[in-house]
């Protein structure tokens, strides 16, 4: 059990449900977050003026006395292995990796070793100060196993929360580079009749749809413009290749972070990356179209060319504005510098 308990007193015309009160007035130093919260209320660790309440649904009222016990942390059963990462950024609170093409991020049935969260507490060890009542990191957003690139990691509850908050208000940065078929343009028709595609200043490229599971398909993701998650996705062209344009180095900005988005809305507009996998579709590449070594290379490319180049963020502790940049990694480097011959 925690030394002491923490307690407060609810504020001024609250919410009339328990739960929904101790989110709003929980001390924001305690970082608890509403599922944890809530987790806490279900244990029996949360006294409304002496009395134990475990339904969130309870109603409290002004001046009420809450007090909440917060476990020690627990160490968690998945396996800290020893892995390699690079490290971009560390302190106390969080940790950015630079994670390699081929690592899942998080342990699921289909991988239980091996992941980032493997390695991560091995790496942070005693550092791990608890996220969620656990001694584990705590993942706020995730890239897919075949991307290369930017991600970062909470070691404290605090910061977990700090993090959250803005990648749920989607206030963090983050720039990825792909490799796609194509040269997307303002003046293309087909693009111009394509639903949820339209055009910014500067010839960007954006995409506005819903995204949900596919209906057959679990393992991914399809546009939608009823139902599912709004997704928006802006892509610029930074270089174009071969005659006619053949592929294309994208910078592309995420306004929202959903499962697999920039992969299935870049398809959508007919541009799906090199080496997808999943969604990069049939699109062929004319033989003539590129140099036979860049040509031979783009076929040889077995992942999907996307690298999370940018992140920055706001601190979720000092309040400092954090920003990082990833090189690319060798095997999409290579590709370019055959494109570029």
């Amino acid at each position: 059990m925690g030394s002491s308990p923490l307690s407060f007193r609810i504020a001024a015309a609250p919410p009339p449900r328990l739960d929904k009160a101790l989110s709003r007035d929980v001390p924001e130093g305690a970082a608890l977050s509403r599922t944890r919260l809530a987790r806490l209320v279900s244990d029996g660790q949360v006294r409304v003026n002496g009395a134990v309440v475990t339904d969130g649904k309870a109603r409290v009222t002004e001046g009420d006395l809450v007090e909440i016990e917060v476990p020690e942390a627990e160490e968690v059963e998945t396996v800290a292995q020893d892995i390699a990462l690079d490290v971009v950024f560390e302190d106390d609170d969080l940790i950015v990796i630079n994670k390699p093409a081929g690592m899942v991020v998080h342990p699921a049935p289909g991988s239980p070793a091996g992941t980032l969260v493997n390695a991560l507490l091995h790496h942070c060890g005693d550092t791990l100060s608890g996220v969620g009542g656990e001694k584990r990191p705590g993942i706020v957003h995730r890239i897919d196993k075949d991307t290369s690139g930017l991600l970062v990691a909470a070691k404290s509850d605090r910061a977990h929360h700090g993090l959250a908050k803005q990648f749920e208000k989607h206030s963090a940065e983050r720039v990825y580079l792909a490799l796609a078929y194509g040269c997307p343009d303002a003046s293309d028709p087909r693009l111009r009749g394509t639903r949820g595609v339209s055009f910014e200043p500067g010839n960007v490229l954006k995409i506005t749809t819903q995204l949900a599971r596919h209906k057959t398909d679990r393992q991914r993701q399809a546009v939608l413009f009823d139902g599912g998650r709004h997704a928006v996705t802006r892509a610029r062209v930074i270089e174009c290749f071969g005659n006619p344009g053949a592929v294309s180095l994208l910078e592309c900005r995420l306004e929202t972070g959903r499962t697999h988005q920039i992969r299935v809305h870049l398809t959508h507009a007919g541009h799906g990356l090199i080496g997808d996998p999943v969604y990069g579709g049939k699109r062929k590449l004319a033989a003539n179209a590129l140099p036979e070594k860049a040509f031979s290379a783009l076929y040889g490319f077995k992942r999907q060319a996307l690298h999370a180049a940018v992140l920055g963020f706001e601190h979720p502790v000092s309040g400092e504005w954090l920003r990082f940049e990833a090189p690319l990694p060798a095997d999409f480097a290579g590709v370019l510098e055959l494109l570029r011959e």
